[in-house]
């Protein structure tokens, strides 16, 4: 019998009881699925690194769902409340000084005398939270190192019934895993790239985010680990096509056995990793894995304002703002390096209007500085 259940008003309330009882609960969240404990149960958070195969030394995080609950578990200085404010809830996790001690949070937080914290956008995970009436600890409800989960069954095929409920709520939205940002220290820290992006982060702070990979040998954080979220089969990233003996997973144009996402839409693509790969695994049988070029950042022809970083071939372009609307879409580059044009730490303003894949190399060639116009083509947003 499986232990999948509708994530109805009657299902989470009987999830709410397995947590408060001290067992496992597993919930959808906008990211991927979280196997839940109750975090001030130490047997119960135990079992979620048992159940998980999961190394102690390896911190978990915890979930609330009201702002009200965060000064009783953590410390939050200005800046933290800012960006709880800004960002929750939703794909976003601090690293914070912890409040008090419990056994059940000295094990989630790996001993350490921080503990990272999110606020889950779902509802069924925010239903979930308020019921069971305490902050629940959910790593993602996977194997350790395996591809995260993005719905019930992909949970049930790798832990089975080793959870005691599993709260089907559909796919994830999000589907990867949330940024994690340090804010324990005089500068804010990027631990782990995730839901919402490093240039959303920078422009609400108005400041430089540091990034940091961590020790891998002493985490502060989840993801921090040399191999982590990884499939069963080798996988070959950024590989222009596919080799005879590989299973082809493309994006945009790069058509393969599977495409993240035909259109190009880097959302679209976000959503369905963890998922495709596991796909890939059942399916590439004795091939190995190959997934085609993925751009590092989205992009737009609409005039959003928004502050982008885009890798466009050989060119790096960061600071990237639409001021204008309207027939021509103007773009303010700051900062780029262009190779064996401008030299990489070179700072200069370029503002263009984007056309085409011609314009935009044969443009960026142009002028180092300088103002460019040209009519808005169809295929701008092929080219990146």
């Amino acid at each position: 019998m499986s232990n999948i259940y509708q994530a109805n008003e009657e299902n989470i309330a009987k999830a709410a009881e397995v947590i408060k009882n001290g067992g496992l609960a597993a919930m959808p969240t906008e990211t991927v699925y979280g196997l839940g404990a109750n975090v001030y149960d130490a047997k119960a958070v135990a079992k979620i690194f048992a159940v998980k195969r999961r190394p102690t030394f390896d911190p978990l995080i915890s979930h609330i769902a009201d702002f009200d609950a965060l000064p009783d578990y953590a410390l939050a200085d200005e800046r933290a409340l800012a960006l709880a404010r800004r960002f929750w809830p939703g794909p976003f996790t601090m690293v914070l000084k912890r409040r008090g001690q419990n056994p059940g949070v000295d094990l989630a937080c790996s001993g350490l005398p921080t503990t990272t914290v999110r606020m889950p956008k779902h509802p069924v995970a925010a239903a979930l939270i308020r019921q069971s009436g305490v902050p629940i600890v959910a790593p993602s409800a996977n194997l350790f190192k395996s591809v995260s989960p993005t719905t019930a069954q992909h949970v049930y095929d790798g832990l089975g019934e080793a959870v005691d409920m599993i709260l089907d709520g559909g796919s994830c939205a999000v589907g990867v895993e949330s940024t994690i940002l340090d804010v324990t220290g005089k500068n804010t820290v990027l631990l782990r790239a995730g839901g919402t992006t490093l240039e959303e982060i920078e422009d609400f702070l108005n400041e430089k985010v540091l990034v940091s990979h961590g020790e891998p040998d002493r985490p502060s954080a989840p993801g921090q680990l040399l191999r982590h979220y990884a499939p069963g089969h080798k996988l070959r990233i950024n590989a222009e096509k596919a080799e005879d003996d590989e299973f082809y997973i493309g994006f945009g144009g790069r058509d393969g056995d599977l495409n993240l996402s035909p259109s190009g839409d880097l959302c679209e693509a976000a959503a369905n990793l963890f998922a495709f790969l596991r796909r890939a695994d059942a399916l590439a049988g004795s091939r190995t894995l190959a997934m085609a070029p993925i751009p590092s950042a989205w992009r737009s022809t609409t005039a959003s304002g928004g502050r982008l970083t885009i890798d466009v071939g050989k060119f790096n372009v960061f600071l990237f703002r639409v001021v204008a609307d309207g027939e021509f879409a103007v773009a303010q580059f700051e900062g780029f390096a262009a190779e064996n044009l401008i030299p990489p730490a070179a700072k200069c303003r370029v503002v263009f209007v984007l056309v085409s894949r011609q314009f935009l190399q044969s443009g960026i060639a142009g002028d180092q500085a300088g103002n460019h116009a040209f009519p808005l083509g169809d295929d701008f947003q092929q080219h990146f």
